[in-house]
């Protein structure tokens, strides 16, 4: 029987709420999950925690129906969602490191923005990149994490009315349905990981500038993009096609999650002359490569998966081939 983990984050709800008995600590009950053979499943918010979306009630009685064994967990804390991620562990090991196990627990991530599902990821690397003093010799060439554990992501609409775009970037199931068809499928699809000396993981991609000119010098393995001196429109480091445009133009349309490569591009301003006046278009610079630099001059805007923050000093970030992974039909 397979045994399927849905694991909700509830961003609203009170660090420990709801009734005690539900999985995780908080969030709704779930009578009839982990029951089989197209069972029934009835989601009841528990007093004080969130109420269940309809997408995840809907995703759960699908599995359900398929006979598999379905546990609903809502997270209000990271160390829920740590609990839950422990469920993925393989056998004991004799170097005593966490791995993750081949194939056991299937786990459905229910989530409105791409920040969650690298929320999500990043507590995954957190548990399964081994120190490097104890590096094991079956880690992957290039790599810092083992394979990390299949996700299929479920999209809930958030405040904007729609889901994570890595859905739609990455061509991921749109609906509970099919999200619980790829579950029971097994196909597993193995991704690129993008880690930074930040400390974090990007999965779609990070946007630095959107402002008036800034500076920076931007490198992509030995190849100089960006100049300190030159004026910089943005730069768009990128692991999934269609990632961002600017006024209209899409800066890293080829980008591909699974073809061992980064994606930058940057947009230059470049003065034109046009009917005897001087009148600036924009050049955009792309290259590919297993690592890029960027520099700033000075503080700059950065988004990186949705999440908004700024950049004052150098950031690299490298990828590591296959890390990461998505459930598809």
């Amino acid at each position: 029987m397979v045994e399927v983990v849905v694991l909700a984050l509830a961003d609203d709800a009170p660090a420990g709420g709801g009734c005690g008995a539900c999985p995780g600590g908080g969030g709704a009950c779930a009578a009839g999950a982990g029951t089989a053979g197209g069972a029934t499943v009835t989601l009841a918010p528990c007093a004080g925690a969130p109420a269940v979306p309809e997408e995840v009630a809907a995703c759960v009685r699908a599995l359900a129906a398929t006979g598999a064994a379905v546990e609903l967990v809502t997270a209000t804390a990271t160390a829920e969602i740590d609990a839950v991620l422990a469920r993925l562990d393989g056998p004991v090991r004799p170097d005593g490191l966490a791995w993750p196990a081949p194939d056991g627990v299937r786990l459905v991530l229910a989530a409105s923005e791409d920040s969650q599902v690298r929320a999500v990821v990043r507590r995954l690397v957190r548990r399964y990149a081994p120190p490097p003093s104890r590096r094991p010799a079956d880690l992957p060439a290039g790599r810092t994490v083992p394979d990390l554990p299949a996700l299929a992501i479920l999209p809930v609409p958030g405040p904007a009315g729609t889901g994570p775009d890595l859905v739609r970037l990455l061509g991921l199931p749109p609906d509970p349905q099919a999200v619980a068809a790829a579950v029971g499928a097994g196909r597993v699809q193995r991704l690129d990981l993008l880690r930074h000396d930040g400390g974090s993981v990007t999965l779609g991609g990070a946007v630095l500038g959107q402002q008036p000119y800034w500076h920076a010098r931007v490198e992509v393995d030995d190849v100089v993009l960006a100049r300190p001196d030159e004026p910089l429109l943005v730069c768009v480091v990128t692991n999934a096609g269609g990632y961002a445009q600017v006024g209209g133009l899409s800066l890293a349309p080829a980008a591909d999650p699974a073809d061992g490569q980064i994606t930058v591009a940057v947009a230059v301003p470049v003065p034109a002359r046009r009917w005897g006046r001087r009148r600036p278009r924009v050049e955009v610079r792309r290259a590919t490569g297993r690592a890029v630099a960027v520099t700033p001059r000075d503080e700059v805007a950065v988004v990186d998966d949705g999440v908004a923050g700024t950049l004052a000093r150098r950031r690299s970030w490298w990828i590591e081939v296959g890390a990461w992974a998505v459930r598809r039909p």
